[in-house]
């Protein structure tokens, strides 16, 4: 089989490209490999009832699939260069900015009409922070929700059905170049294209990392973040939610003088596991509707850690982190805040007496048994530093789930097209270590879109 342009994973950078080549170029033959399911069959097992627990699925359906790791997350898009990636070091801040607020008129126009936008322009919450020895990014905020989220990802599928070949449940082996394009080598067939797009996203990290050795294509090492996911009740942060609803606060730690960093925040959300690589770690949701909303707010805490020589491997170091997690916990491990300072594991009894009830059946345990701790003693720090802005985050129930880690993929070698030194090879998204975030990521697929739209 040969097609014009070939996409290479169905998360958001795959979509946008498809999404942008169709409205740019009608007539080309365009086809999408995404190794996990098409959206209707994206299915986690865990119920809560008869599977508690991650059951390690070979393909995960919170991780792949159409829609990517972003299908089943919060659905917010961070319009912003301060956080999400570097994506205007390649195309520009001004040409950036305008590209994610393109990506939002077509959110809005295929399901998201009527969803907030949040901003933290003129907010009195930025001179808090500050007079607290915390920086308040500045970033303007559409949330989707997880629910909206995905009434836009039907909508988009069923308009790009129509024009492109989708493979779902169809793993790229590896890509191979050749005279006048490239070969995607799958496990039975072989497919041939002039133009090439890969957006495996973090998930991809490993493959991505095959590829770009097989290739000669050069990488550098990125970061791995690591931490934990905090959830307390929801009106402790309302005031800070309920006008910014993700505030990206950053504190620097007096001890080490690490940047820890609050990620993911999910206002009456639900902690959930992820399965990446076959290592259970965890994350969280939330929804715009008011009947799925819960008591309770969710947010990351994490601690960028960076490597040199003669160690390069990030996401190896967060991988034996979380494997030892799993090890002790048999999954995520969940423990109150005042047993930790306590330096005491926490069991069933004071969690289920306490003031929050758990959204994620984890097993409860001792952290400090898993995370090093350096890295601990900076989330600690952080959680008494939001607590001067937030009272009540420092609270004896107070629940942290461990653990939670960001992979970023290798930082791959691109130019100011984002392509590779094989002209027609471009690697956008999450999995080319440059975007780390839904809106970037989208905004990358659409700008190489374009690039091809071009040349073709």
């Amino acid at each position: 089989m040969k097609y014009d342009v070939i996409i290479i994973g169905a998360g958001p950078g795959g979509i946008f490209t498809a999404y942008e080549l169709m409205q740019r170029k009608k007539g080309l033959k365009i086809a999408v490999f995404e190794a996990g399911h098409a959206l209707e069959r994206r299915h986690c097992p865990i119920d809560g009832d008869k599977i508690k627990s991650c059951i390690r699925c070979e393909s995960c359906s919170i991780m792949s699939g159409f829609g990517g790791a972003g299908a089943f997350s919060d659905g917010k898009y961070n319009i912003t260069n301060d956080f999400g990636g570097t994506l205007f070091e390649y195309v520009g801040k001004k040409q950036a900015i305008e590209l994610m607020k393109y990506v939002d008129d077509i959110n809005m126009e295929y399901g998201g009409a009527g969803t907030k936008l949040y901003t933290t322009a003129g907010s009195g919450f930025k001179k808090l922070c500050l007079q607290n020895k915390l920086n308040l990014l500045d970033a303007s905020v559409r949330h989707l929700g997880t629910d909206i989220n995905y009434v836009v990802l039907e909508n988009l599928y069923a308009v790009l059905k129509e024009q492109v070949d989708f493979y779902f449940d169809m793993p790229v082996k590896t890509v191979e170049a050749m005279d006048g394009g490239y070969r995607v080598v799958c496990e039975k067939e072989t497919y041939e294209c002039s133009q090439c797009v890969v957006s495996v996203g973090r998930s991809g990290s490993k493959w991505m990392e095959k590829v770009c050795g097989e290739m000669d294509i050069k990488t550098k090492s990125n970061r791995v973040d690591i931490g934990v996911r905090v959830e307390l009740p929801a009106v402790i942060f309302s005031h800070l939610t309920d006008e910014l609803y993700e505030s990206k606060i950053v504190y620097r730690t007096e001890k080490f003088e690490d940047r820890v960093r609050t990620f993911c925040m999910n206002p009456h959300g639900i902690v959930v596991n992820e399965n990446t690589n076959g290592i259970v770690t965890v994350n969280g949701h939330s929804y715009e509707s008011a009947e799925k909303q819960t008591a309770n707010t969710n947010f990351a805490l994490l601690v960028a850690k960076h490597f040199s020589e003669p160690f390069k491997d990030s996401n190896g170091y967060g991988e034996s982190i979380a494997r030892l997690s799993n090890m002790l916990g048999g999954g995520v491990i969940v423990q109150r805040f005042g047993d930790l300072v306590r330096g005491r594991r926490s069991n069933a009894k004071r969690i289920e007496e306490g003031l929050v009830e758990p959204t994620l059946a984890a097993t409860p345990g001792d952290l400090s048994l898993v995370l090093p701790k350096r890295i601990l003693d900076g989330i600690i720090e952080m959680i008494y530093a939001l607590d001067k802005i937030a009272p009540g985050t420092a609270n004896d129930d107070t629940l942290l789930y461990g653990v939670e880690v960001k992979f970023y993929n290798m930082e791959v070698e691109i130019d100011e097209h984002l392509e590779t030194k094989y002209k027609g090879l471009y690697i956008i998204g999450d999995g080319s270590g440059v975007t780390h975030s839904l809106s970037h990521a989208s905004a990358s697929g659409v700008y190489v879109a374009r690039d091809i739209a071009g040349k073709v």
